[in-house]
């Protein structure tokens, strides 16, 4: 079944270039376009994308703001930041407003595509670069006593495999760095995932942001 997409880009040339990168790939389709963030609401409802490739700098709105309203209204639609932004402002600001993936446009062709089969498949895609920002706030946020307490329900070793899981590392690549086995990764990445009462890797990412364990 193929992945159905929207170009989002205020850039038509960016636009076409997107199409001849990602045309060659059969399990890909492009749905339509789009130039502006309300040119996105109105054609997300009509052609129904599985995922919107969305820039941030839009002439009407942000593609923050485009995003937020595109998820409140159709939730199931996937979304990743294909955007010239690399701060650490955008990117926690498009994760909190529901996005799956966040790639710079300098990435290389391999790198985009590894994040829309990874959020088309319900996970999250973080570049290397902003995955550490996330990791680096998750590690120096001055949480409350609180706060710290329910996390404190994780165990050292959860700890740890839940700042892999934050970079993006698979079991098996989480497994090397702590030279534990694969299946022993999965039981602590189940147990993270019971004790925090989430379900995904992206459920795990929005809940460090509404906890404020990362700033928004």
């Amino acid at each position: 079944m193929k992945t159905r997409l929207l170009l989002v880009d205020d850039h038509a040339v960016v636009r076409s270039g997107l199409r001849m990168l990602l045309n060659g790939h059969t399990e890909l389709e492009i749905v339509g376009e789009a130039g502006t963030a309300e040119e996105a609401l109105q054609k997300t409802g009509e052609l129904h994308p599985d995922l919107i490739l969305m820039d941030i700098g839009l002439p009407d709105k942000t593609g923050i703001e485009a995003t937020r309203e595109i998820k409140k209204n159709f939730p199931d639609v996937k979304i990743v930041a294909l955007t010239i932004h690399e701060d650490e402002e955008y990117f926690f600001q498009m994760l909190n407003a529901g996005a799956s993936g966040y790639v710079p446009k300098r990435a290389a062709p391999e790198e985009l595509l590894t994040a829309i089969r990874a959020a088309a498949a319900g996970e999250v895609y973080l570049y290397p670069s902003m995955a550490k920002l996330l990791v680096r706030d998750f590690l120096s946020a001055d949480r409350p006593s609180e706060e710290k307490a329910n996390l404190d329900g994780l165990t050292d070793r959860e700890h740890e495999v839940l700042t892999h899981l934050a970079e993006g590392s698979s079991n098996e690549e989480i497994a090397t760095a702590l030279v534990i086995s694969p299946k022993t990764v999965e039981r602590h990445r189940e147990n993270i995932m019971r004790k925090l009462n989430l379900h995904s890797r992206s459920e795990l990412v929005r809940y460090a942001i509404r906890k404020g364990i990362i700033k928004a």
